[in-house]
């Protein structure tokens, strides 16, 4: 059996739900290829939908399985864009999609398709696991529960006709050769296109599951496709023709109740030709109720229309038309996922109306006393504008507004009025069908008097091309007055004369391209509507210079010295409009320019740089200063300074101590190398009666060996460096003397156990070889290849002490004079014998847990036998009394340890045996104990340890009081100790609450350092006992004695509203829901009724669930509201809350139809009065929400449907 790749592509915007290995979900988004294993090399069965239908096409060894919506038009072997289909009839329900960890294990995971074998779920494994989910498990109730009644009866002949539907579809998912495929699981007992597809959103991904198309295409290279599926997809697709036609035969709508701004539209459901209502009425019966869509078109009877309406009814009110245009109108039928084709076309013209608000008027020119006004004209919808009222509330600021100007024109000139005053307009427009609103409120100023000579302008800032300038507003001038500005400007010397640079409102300017340092003339006037001002008085502003020009590159003058060179420069080209006042010169050593130091500041053009190193290169620059500012640095001179001899070394050193017959030595290169790399160093040596001297060394590196030496005599040696330039001068005399040889091996030496601690070691001195022994040097240690000195002296014996019993030790010697050390001499074993045991160093308090689980018999004083041999049980050790300890074994010293000594200070000390660990009893609680001990071998009593301080801990705390500060029928709220009712979790005082069950055992309801503690879920008229215990670092305390709270009894739970209805003009029958007796106990009920805005007043009380309410006048409105009462069994009664209030409306007779018709109607009436009336705020508050939730849906499927497509 060979494995098929196959590969399920998933289409932009849809997304595809797979189950993994783990079995969490997963959501794979669209454009995807997601590849699966077929291990039998099959094709996976693939689960289609309700008015969904599968197809198989075959291109070129490639088998494709789409998944389409049922259409007539549908061609297996196109590949053009499908049609979308329309929302199913609740896909305006919100599509809750549960967590991927709340989704149950699919129902059916493509199975039933035709030519399928094998089970998906256990044959096919891929990286994803792919398992698309279709939520076929559908409630009965789901429409009820959304706010929708559920399907609509169906007759027996319609019943039929969808049970016929059903098994051809699930014969058609489990294959062509009859029969379900084997493994597959069974189909849900009810389908339709009203049950989405579950799509898995996650993160925002696949909104469009409900509306987009379920397409999906398996690709594999088996080439085997099931037989007998073509005839049924044949009939199917016939099915689906057949209802299509229906739908397409709807009539034409009809328009009326024409308004403005809407219209009323209603249409009648198709029917079908008389000659084919007895040819298919077995076969055409409806699964599902029509839908309808309307839509309308502004362009024209063949143009773009939008949807307005969809829904069940056969009428709708158009709204939010426009007045005075024409429309187009037509209407579609729905069902069962399948659209029809749209009616005819109806025109209409919506009536004219007011015209729309005007734009306010503006201000078209005016002066002192006058104003000229104008404005545009607004839409007219559809009449012709009349005239225009134009209002003003003659500047009087009250708000209230007098007409001014009324007549067809589009301006108006307003006359003797105020200067400088404020006025208030608005304007309406006013044709054959009313007056519009008018417009927003615009305020207008009139002008002032010709302004005064402003004062002459203030310089703000100058630069070296601008000048910016500021000057003030005419102080006589009011603030509502425009006034403007004109800024005049007079170059020196161009007999231009002046010049305006400025003409506005602002009351600062920045003149610009202006020259640098130059003078300039300024003056400013001030003019308004009514005329200009004298010019002020004239100031003059010079511009700033410039910055002048890098000076010319420096140049060097005379000879290069090791220490020095003098420079020189021309000053610069362009001097930016003012004298150079000073030349900086800067230096910077080396070639990186990165570090530059002043060298130079002032009005000289060549300076004399000092103070160089020899064989250095240095870089110089220059800039100048002037008022202007700073030039540019000009271009770098590079110098390079010669090089000298070295200066002096330091004396050689010796490296070591110097041998009997050769000396080492290292020096360090000179200080001052002359500006050029020491290549080579020379060393000469001389001798003590010698005064001549002789070179004994000359190279490149800074040590040399010195041989040929005599030992024990002075030598001085002295040092010179070279460089390109030369040798410099010699370093000072550096003596050296050499030594002798150094002393020959050592004997082995001899021990001596004084103690068990104590060792003496002797040895004697070896040959000197020419100098006497300075020092012996003595090696001792536990082991022969980790020996340390541990004397190093000129005594010829040694006393080693603190040593350890029973301890194996090795030791050597070795000699040393000033000529060197000599070799070690051999090794020597040593063994320290057996002593008392050693101190015992640390002691542990054992903790609570070790505590409990430890047994040990009872103290050194309670530790007789029984008479039957054996130690009493251990009692329960408390840690108030109790002191656990527990300590590190020392060491025995060669002999093993038999007991250990335990002393409190105050008691004998206790005695107890070879163990590590002892409970210590009958102590005082919150005590402090002084503790030491010391253990006992065959030798003796070793040493006591170091004192410990340990301390008891206090008794465990007492129980506290426990009280029921409230209570309710389910809930207990207790209350123990002083304190908050919630503390921190780091007290030290802590409390644990328990409560007894039917058994009669206690279990655990709190833990913690609260003082409070709410019980819930208890049953009503119930006792409960309850028990507490405090505890802390010291321990639990007891529990204290058993408290008993009841729960009080449950009032009965609020009725639903009563339904009313009117037998006649004087009386009606309220009716409401019956309630179950509350454990035994019975439940009456109590009417109130109120008349008109009255007040409630009882009407009824009894156990009886309708009430006849006789005596009621005709034209009053009456409110009626029920309470259930539980009448307990001590006699005592438990009212409920009141129910909603329903509203009895007085009847009213219809004039135009008849008597019966009247009655009837009236009836109606009533009753819908009722129903409205019986609706909550949670009810109003669902209604819109769902109203909201349709029009946001069939927004997206227009868009889906028109757009998109």
């Amino acid at each position: 059996m060979r494995g098929t790749v196959i590969l399920v592509q998933v289409n932009p915007g849809e997304a595809f739900t797979i189950r993994r290995e783990d079995g969490q979900f997963q959501c794979i988004t669209g454009p995807a290829q997601v590849p699966m294993m077929s291990p039998n090399g099959s094709v996976p069965p693939i689960y289609v939908p309700p008015g969904y239908v599968s197809q198989i096409i075959e291109e070129n060894g490639v088998r494709r399985v789409l998944v389409l919506p049922q259409q007539p038009d549908f061609h297996p072997g196109g590949h053009s864009p499908l049609h979308h289909p329309p929302p199913p009839p609740h896909a305006h329900l919100p599509a809750f999609i549960p967590h991927p960890a709340m989704i149950p294990p699919p129902p059916h995971l493509y199975t039933g398709m035709a030519g399928g074998v094998g089970d998906l779920s256990s044959q096919y494994i891929s990286q994803y696991h792919p398992a698309h989910i279709f939520s076929d498990q559908v409630s009965t109730d789901s429409h009820s529960q959304h706010g929708r009644p559920s399907f609509v009866h169906r007759d027996d002949r319609t019943n039929k006709t969808h049970e016929r539907l059903q098994k051809k579809l699930k014969e058609r998912q489990g294959g062509g050769g009859g029969g379900q495929v084997k493994d597959s699981p069974p189909s849900s007992p009810q389908k339709s296109c009203n049950s989405p597809p579950v799509v898995d959103i996650h993160n925002g991904i696949g909104g469009k599951g409900l509306e987009a198309e379920h397409r999906h295409m398996v690709a594999c290279s088996d080439k085997q496709i099931g037989k007998g599926k073509n005839g049924e997809s044949r009939e199917l697709d016939k099915e689906a023709q057949v209802l299509l036609a229906f739908l397409s035969t709807i009539g034409k709508p009809v328009v009326s109740d024409i308004q403005a701004r809407g219209a009323v539209i209603s249409w009648s459901a198709p029917t079908r030709p008389e000659s084919e209502k007895t040819t298919t009425e077995d076969d055409s019966a409806l699964p599902d109720p029509l839908s309808y869509e309307v839509s309308i078109s502004i362009t024209g009877k063949d143009g773009k229309y939008q949807t307005k309406y969809s829904g069940e009814g056969l009428n709708a009110t158009l709204e939010d038309l426009r007045p005075a245009t024409d429309y187009h109108v037509r209407v579609q039928a729905m069902c069962n996922c399948l659209l029809g084709s749209p009616s005819e076309a109806v025109g209409f013209t919506t009536l004219s109306c007011e015209p729309d608000p005007p734009s306010p008027p503006r201000k078209a020119s005016g002066n002192k006393n006058t104003l000229s006004l104008q404005w545009k004209a607004p839409c007219d919808n559809g009449s012709k504008i009349k005239n225009y009222i134009l209002q003003w509330d003659e500047g009087k600021g009250t708000g209230v507004f007098e007409q001014c100007y009324y007549g067809p024109q589009k301006q108006y000139r307003v006359t003797k009025l105020t200067p400088a005053s404020r006025y208030s307009f608005r304007l309406a427009a006013k044709n054959d069908m009313g007056v519009s609103e008018f417009s927003e409120v615009v305020d207008l100023f009139t002008s002032c008097s010709v302004p005064l000579p402003p004062f002459p302008p203030e310089l703000e800032m100058a630069g070296v091309t601008w000048l910016c300038l500021k000057w003030q507003r005419p102080s006589s001038s009011p603030k509502e007055d425009d006034i403007y500005y004109v800024l005049e400007m007079e170059e020196e010397g161009s007999g231009y004369g002046f010049q305006p640079s400025y003409d506005g409102d602002e009351l600062s300017f920045t003149v610009r391209n202006l020259h640098r340092s130059t003078k300039y003339k300024f003056r400013v006037a001030a003019y308004n509507s009514e005329g200009k001002s004298n010019p002020s008085q004239v100031v003059e502003f010079i511009t700033k210079p410039d910055k002048p020009s890098c000076p010319c590159r420096p140049v060097i003058r005379g000879r290069v010295q090791p220490d020095s060179f003098k420079m020189a420069w021309e000053p610069p080209k362009e001097n930016g409009g003012a004298e150079v006042t000073k030349y900086v010169v800067e230096l910077s050593e080396g070639l990186s320019g990165l570090s530059w130091e002043l060298a130079y500041s002032g009005p000289a053009l060549e300076h004399v740089c000092e103070g160089l190193k020899p064989g250095c290169s240095y870089q110089t620059r220059v800039y100048c200063i002037s008022e202007g500012g700073q030039s540019p640095l000009s271009e770098t001179l590079q110098v390079q300074t010669p090089a000298v001899p070295p200066g002096p070394c330091q004396p050689p050193r010796l490296v070591g101590k110097p041998k009997a017959r050769e000396v080492q030595l290292r020096w360090g290169p000179p200080q001052v190398d002359g500006g050029s790399p020491v290549t080579c160093y020379s060393v000469e040596v001389s001798g003590p009666q010698c005064e001549e001297s002789r070179e004994v060394y000359q190279g490149p590196e800074l040590d040399c060996s010195v041989g040929g030496l005599m030992p024990g005599k002075t030598y001085s040696f002295r040092l010179k460096a070279a460089n390109k330039a030369g040798f410099g001068p010699l370093s000072e005399r550096y003596e050296v003397t050499t030594g002798p040889g150094a002393p020959e091996q050592c004997k082995a030496p001899s021990t001596t156990c004084k103690s068990p601690s104590c060792v003496v070691v002797s040895w004697e001195a070896p040959p000197c070889n020419g100098a006497p022994v300075t020092e012996f040097r003595l090696e001792w240690g536990a082991a022969e290849g980790s020996m340390q000195v541990c004397y190093s002296g000129p005594s010829f014996s040694h006393e080693m002490k603190g040593l350890l019993p029973a301890t194996n030790y090795f030791c050597r010697v070795q000699a040393v004079n000033v000529a060197g050390v000599g070799p070690f001499s051999e090794a020597v074993l040593c063994q320290t014998p057996c002593s008392v045991p050693a101190t015992v160093s640390n002691i542990y308090v054992l903790k609570e847990s070790e505590l409990l689980k430890y047994e040990t018999p009872t103290d050194a004083d309670e530790d007789e036998e029984d008479e039957d041999g054996g130690y009493r049980p251990p009692s329960a050790f408390s840690q108030s009394t109790c002191l656990g300890i527990c300590w590190d074994a020392p060491c025995d010293h060669g002999s093993e340890i038999t007991s250990y000594l335990i002393d409190l200070g105050e008691k004998q000390p206790i005695a107890v045996g070879p163990v590590t660990k002892h409970i210590i009893q009958h102590l005082q609680p919150d005590t402090s104990y002084r503790i030491r001990i010391q253990a006992q071998n065959s030798l003796g009593t070793g040493p006591f340890s170091h004192t410990f301080k340990l301390k008891t801990k206090p008794l465990p705390p007492q129980p506290p009081r426990l009280e029921c500060t409230a209570f309710s029928h389910q809930t207990l709220r207790l209350k123990w100790g002083d304190g908050p009712a919630k503390a921190a979790s780091s007290d030290a005082l802590q409390y644990h609450l328990q409560m007894g069950d039917r058994n009669g055992r206690f279990i655990s309801l709190y833990k913690g350092p609260c003082h409070t503690h709410k019980v819930q879920r208890l049953n009503e008229s119930t006792s409960y006992t309850f028990r507490i215990q405090a505890f802390n670092e010291a321990g639990e305390g007891p529990f204290s004695s058993v408290y008993t709270f009841t729960t009080p009894r449950s009032p009965p739970a609020p009725l639903k509203a009563p339904k009313v209805e009117r037998l006649d003009d004087n009386s009606c029958e309220v009716t409401w829901e019956a309630l179950p007796h509350m454990k035994g106990d019975p439940v009456i009920y109590s009417l109130q009724c109120m008349m008109g805005n009255s007040e409630f007043k009882q009407a009824y009380r009894g156990s009886a669930t309708s009430f006849h309410v006789p005596n009621l006048q005709p034209n009053s409105d009456y409110r009626f509201r029920v309470c259930a009462i539980r009448q307990c069994q001590d006699g005592t009664e438990l009212s409920g809350p009141y129910s909603p209030t329903v509203t009895l409306s007085p009847q009213r007779n219809d004039t135009v139809l008849g008597g019966g018709a009247a009655g009837s109607g009236s009836r109606t009436g009533t009753e819908s009065s009722r129903t409205r009336q019986s609706l909550t705020d949670e009810q109003c508050a669902f209604l819109l929400l769902m109203v909201f939730a349709v029009i946001a849906i069939l927004i997206a499927f227009v868009i889906q449907y028109f757009v998109i497509k």
